[in-house]
C-alpha cells in the first residue's frame, strides 16, 4: 500500500524559500515515480513535479521550471521539492503522489495515474 507522509510547508514573503518532503513507503522507491500536485481554493489540480524512481529523470510544469527543484534521497526513501523565487500564485494545499508509470514520458499526464497521494501541506506566499 502506497503511503506518503509530506511536512515542509509554511508560510512565507514573495521571493522567498521552502523545502517539502516527502517520506514513502509500502513500494518499493526504485520502481515507482513520485511527484507533487497542488491545488489551491476554488482551483483545479495541477500537477508540479515528479521524479522516475529508475533514472532521476523529471519532469516540471511550466509555471516553475528555473524556480523549483525535486530531488530523491533513496536510502530514506524521501523526495525534497525545493522552491525558490516563491510568487503569490503558488500559494496551495501540495500532496505527495506515487504512481509506477515513469513520470518523464508521461509528463503532466503521469498525475491522472498515480495510485497514491498523502494529507498534503499548506504553502501560503504573502504577496
Amino acid at each position: 500500500e502506497v503511503q506518503l507522509v509530506e511536512s515542509g510547508g509554511g508560510k512565507v514573503q514573495a521571493g522567498g524559500s521552502l523545502r517539502l518532503s516527502c517520506a514513502a513507503s509500502g513500494f518499493r522507491f526504485d520502481d515507482y515515480s513520485i511527484g507533487w500536485f497542488r491545488q489551491a481554493p476554488g482551483k483545479e489540480r495541477e500537477g508540479v513535479s515528479c521524479i522516475s524512481g529508475s533514472n532521476s529523470n523529471t519532469y516540471y510544469v511550466d509555471s516553475v521550471k528555473g524556480r523549483f527543484t525535486i530531488s530523491s534521497a533513496y536510502a530514506m526513501n524521501t523526495v525534497y521539492l525545493q522552491m525558490n523565487s516563491l510568487k503569490s500564485e503558488d500559494s496551495a494545499v501540495y500532496y505527495c503522489s506515487a504512481g509506477i508509470l515513469d513520470c518523464e514520458v508521461y509528463g503532466s499526464s503521469w498525475f491522472k495515474y498515480v495510485e497514491g497521494w498523502g494529507q498534503g501541506t499548506l504553502v501560503t506566499v504573502s504577496s
